[in-house]
């Protein structure tokens, strides 16, 4: 049986796919910039969706607490899918927009808001309104990024 574990390893130089592996390892590990956004907007998003049962006011408020399951949840289930796939980044301004109206939706939906649903919506709508438009600015550079790279393949 041959000793495999004493085998002496080299890097990619030399390497028929040298440049094939590379551009695939670079497209892989592109997106791990941006989970420093998409973990805490999906964190974000839990908490709006449970902030109503935390807070304790399901029964004073049932439409906002409702609004806040709906949204929170909808914001989470985005941020999964921003995180996975880089064709959902569009979506990041929806988030933004979801951002503004939590922190509105007090005094729309809900009827007689006391100071702690107040503060806790704007506090997590602003939250992930700042996290969605830095979730949008990602995708936008990313964009001009492959657009200047195939760009410069084609000028090749």
């Amino acid at each position: 049986m041959s000793d495999v574990s004493r085998r002496h390893r080299e890097d990619l130089a030399g390497h028929p796919d040298e440049m094939e592996m590379r551009e695939r390892y670079n497209r892989v590990m592109g997106g791990s910039d941006v989970a420093l956004v998409d973990a805490p907007l999906f964190l974000a998003g839990l908490y709006a969706a449970v902030s109503p049962y935390v807070l304790h006011f399901t029964g004073s408020q049932p439409s906002l607490s409702t609004n806040n399951l709906i949204m929170g949840i909808a914001v989470a289930v985005l941020a999964l899918g921003i995180s996975r796939t880089e064709n959902m980044r569009g979506l990041s301004l929806a988030i933004a927009g979801i951002g503004i109206w939590l922190a509105f939706s007090p005094w729309i939906v809900g009827r007689h808001p006391d100071a702690g649903m107040i503060v806790s919506n704007v506090v997590v709508g602003a939250v992930i309104l700042l996290l969605g438009l830095v979730s949008a600015g990602v995708g936008l550079v990313r964009r001009g990024r492959r657009r200047r790279e195939a760009a410069a393949a084609y000028q090749r």
